[in-house]
């Protein structure tokens, strides 16, 4: 029996996959954030998609998570080099889609 091997195209959209990973990403190409901005940032987020998202995020190398050893203990997230890389893709993809909607849109009238 022959495994499924995932495709390139598969293992990069598994890595965003889901509804809010990419308006995370977003936030954190703008700036670096703490949990609490994200929060008010993404509207309709729970905490606990939030942490399991960037959890996910983090895990897969596309956030860095910054921890202060301070009184009350403060956290950052940023898009590591591999998030830049992944968001500046996402900016070509969103040309694309703009594209794709006008030529649909064009079609259909």
């Amino acid at each position: 029996m022959h495994a499924s091997k995932k495709t390139s195209i598969m293992v990069a959209l598994s890595a965003i996959n889901g509804k809010w990973k990419l308006p995370i990403i977003e936030e954190l190409f703008k700036e670096t954030k703490r949990n609490g901005e994200l929060m008010r940032s993404l509207e309709g987020i729970t905490q606990r998609v939030l942490v399991n998202n960037l959890k996910e995020l983090e895990d897969d190398g596309i956030i860095n998570r910054k921890s202060y050893h301070e009184v009350p203990p403060r956290v950052e997230y940023t898009l590591s080099k591999k998030g830049i890389e992944l968001y500046s893709s996402l900016i070509s993809l969103c040309e694309w889609g703009k594209k794709f909607e006008e030529e649909k849109k064009s079609i259909e009238f």
